[in-house]
């Protein structure tokens, strides 16, 4: 009875805090269980989940990928760029972001699996590589429409209006990031679920060597983690350019640690004890709603970090106590 009890309370534990949360908020602020204020927190961490699907699939092959916060920074000025300086059509402004993603992510595939560089420290270098790289570009400066210019005339370029969309509209009333993020969440949990390819991520993930006497590619599902990874960075970064309306230097510092504080929260979930989409999703969720519930309730916003990292020891320390006791 003791050991069911505590199974079921690894496997849901995590989703019924998340009820309390939601409950406890909604009890304190009227307006907190609103339909406008639900989806106000589904857009804030629609971006976020982005970043975080990458993180996690580079967490799926035993990896670990910390320059996403840089590449989202990077997109997010060349997607400005683009548009502000250079004046290119939309479907450019989309595309070019996506493909500097995929330069990062080969990157650090090539130091991790070519060079046999450990992830955290290839990724550290990169992650310092790409800021420097993205601040170069602009000068420091923030892009935004007609701004001006260092040689004294003015940006010919504005934000264009279908682009802005893509970030602040809404379909059918609900906001269309939101739209996108739920999208992702399923296509990629279907994809690590159901296809032969996402299945051999994970078992590359969960042992390497055994998966390579099985006969996978190891380093060419690493690579491709890699590269998904940055990518996703990279949507995150053309959506976080359509919401604000300009390019901001460093917009994809803080993202990093909420989205890896998202995946290990959804280490949790189900009591899946590794990562997960589903669960990064509701990792995301929890944050998003904690921040949104907080700020109503007037709470000082530097006091956020703090009651995030209380959340997030919580799950870990739930996760690896349950792990313990299966090995044990």
């Amino acid at each position: 009875m003791k050991n069911r009890l505590l199974h079921f309370t690894f496997q849901f534990g995590a989703l019924f805090f998340i009820a309390l949360v939601i409950l406890f908020f909604a009890l304190a602020k009227d307006a907190f269980f609103t339909f406008d204020n639900l989806m106000d927190i589904l857009k804030a961490i629609s971006i976020v989940a982005f970043v975080a699907i990458g993180v996690t699939i580079s967490l799926m092959v035993d990896g670990f990928d910390l320059s996403v916060g840089a590449t989202v920074s990077l997109s997010t000025v060349v997607t400005a760029t683009l548009m502000v300086w250079y004046q290119m059509p939309l479907i450019v402004v989309l595309v070019v972001p996506l493909l500097v993603g995929v330069v990062i992510g080969l990157i650090n595939a090539f130091l991790i699996v070519k060079i046999r560089i450990p992830d955290l420290l290839a990724t550290l270098a990169v992650m310092y590589i790409v800021n420097g790289v993205h601040k170069t570009y602009t000068k420091g400066y923030s892009i935004y429409s007609n701004m001006p210019m260092q040689d004294g005339s003015t940006a010919p370029g504005v934000m264009l209006k279908p682009f802005l969309w893509i970030g602040q509209g809404k379909l059918l009333g609900v906001p269309f990031p939101v739209i996108l993020m739920v999208i992702a969440v399923i296509c990629a949990h279907l994809f690590f679920k159901y296809t032969r390819w996402g299945r051999q991520a994970i078992m590359t993930g969960g042992n390497e060597e055994a998966a390579r006497l099985s006969g996978l590619r190891v380093k060419k599902v690493r690579t491709l983690a890699y590269v998904a990874s940055a990518v996703f960075a990279s949507i995150g970064g053309v959506l976080y350019t359509a919401r604000i309306g300009s390019g901001q230097i460093d917009a994809g510092a803080p993202m990093l640690m909420e989205s890896v504080a998202a995946v290990f929260v959804g280490y949790s979930v189900f009591a899946a004890g590794r990562p997960n989409i589903i669960g990064t999703f509701f990792g995301a969720v929890l944050m998003g709603v904690m921040v949104n519930g907080l700020t109503m309730m007037n709470v000082q916003y530097y006091t956020n970090d703090i009651i995030k990292g209380i959340v997030l020891v919580l799950a870990l320390a739930v996760t690896f106590i349950h792990l313990t006791r299966k090995k044990t």
